[in-house]
């Protein structure tokens, strides 16, 4: 757990997102040179994660931005989006042009999208209750899978490690995992099922070997699975009034987000208020022996406060917890937020350095943590 309080950077760089009812989504390139924002606009803007510098945009999409992420591959300068205008693109940050773009049957609205299998072309993106596959090297359609869910796919990830598997997300509470060596089809590809029982928001690997998986949802549940037995690990009930009863902020109102620290084996979930402050709290659980029921996970005491750079709900974090020595970390950066307040926040470890009173904003230094029992209504 930390021991350390935070100061924020904080600066409105675009007002006219302070209205938006369109969430903001950060991801930062494998190098740490760039960061790309999405917009309320349909437009993805970058800048530098170290300064805040602005350095370009990228504007095609036609529709609300549903995901972003930066190729894992040998091409760290790509840029990935999907969106509800029904397109997955690439985009070049070197030269801010478009590069590419893959385009879903009747133009049906991507919510999500992750690249994998085993060369690393292959496209896998959640529509209305379909898995949707092309090939990046032709940008040929290879298949659609309509048999796993029947309503909309919120959420695909291929694994890390096992890069032929793909695990699936949907509105209908089930996570499907797919094999998707050889051809991929309905009858062959689908090996197991989790019934997590209500609609599912968010979810992702972690662990040493990425052997288990955690799951938000929109009711705000978590749980914790084993997706290669498809058992559930542990529930949390309550999660948002255990995590409330362990910081002195007004009652915690949402799940944004989890991040998984390699190098201290922990899971962090990010719950905020309505008032734009946000709490990490650790996730603890015993894992399950295959044959009883899962583990009652316990969300322990917060572990950092981050108070006073926003004034509404936060909608995306970046933590660059598992690097070492790289300029974010060198710069004591702890972690970037966006809101829809409008505001891009960088959080960092401690004092802030002289040289950089240009990003500073008065008065964002974290409060002492104490326990509160204050309530306030769900943002949704």
């Amino acid at each position: 757990m930390w021991g350390f309080t935070l100061s924020a950077h904080c600066r409105w760089f675009v007002p006219s997102w302070a209205c938006s009812r369109w969430p903001i989504l950060l991801w930062v390139c494998r190098d740490n040179s760039v960061m790309a924002v999405s917009l309320s606009t349909n437009a993805i803007k970058l800048y530098s994660p170290v300064t805040g510098q602005y350095l370009g945009d990228f504007i095609g999409h036609e529709g609300t931005i549903s995901e972003i992420s930066f190729s894992d591959t040998n091409t760290p300068h790509l840029l990935h989006s999907c969106s509800v205008d029904g397109t997955v693109r690439a985009w070049d940050t070197r030269n801010h042009q478009q590069v590419s773009m893959l385009r879903g049957p009747s133009s049906e609205e991507i919510f999500s999208f992750s690249i994998g299998g085993s060369t690393g072309d292959l496209v896998a993106a959640g529509s209305k209750a379909q898995v949707l596959f092309w090939d990046w090297r032709n940008q040929r359609q290879v298949a659609c899978l309509e048999e796993c869910h029947m309503e909309d796919v919120t959420q695909v990830r291929f694994h890390p490690n096992c890069e032929d598997k793909l695990v699936s997300a949907s509105v209908d509470g089930l996570m499907c995992v797919i094999d998707t060596k050889g051809n991929i089809n309905d009858d062959d590809q689908l090996e197991s099922v989790m019934n997590v029982g209500t609609s599912i928001a968010r979810i992702g690997f972690f662990g040493a070997s990425n052997k288990s998986l955690w799951c938000l949802t929109h009711i705000e549940t978590l749980s914790i699975w084993n997706w290669e037995d498809a058992l559930q690990e542990a529930v949390f009930g309550n999660a948002r009034e255990t995590a409330s009863a362990s910081w002195n902020l007004p009652h915690v109102d949402y799940f944004v987000d989890c991040h998984y620290s390699l190098p201290n084996d922990n899971l962090w979930l990010i719950g905020g208020t309505n008032d734009g402050s946000l709490g990490y709290f650790p996730v603890n659980y015993s894992r399950s022996n295959g044959q009883g029921q899962p583990s009652a996970g316990i969300i322990g005491p917060v572990g950092a406060s981050l108070e006073g750079g926003h004034g509404g709900v936060v909608r995306s974090v970046w933590s660059p917890f598992n690097m070492r020595g790289d300029p974010v970390i060198e710069q004591n950066i702890f972690v970037w937020t966006g809101g829809e307040d409008g505001r891009l926040c960088c959080w960092s470890e401690g004092d802030i350095s002289a040289k950089n009173q240009a990003w500073i904003s008065a008065g964002l230094i974290m409060k002492p943590l104490k326990n509160s029992k204050q309530h306030r209504h769900r943002p949704y």
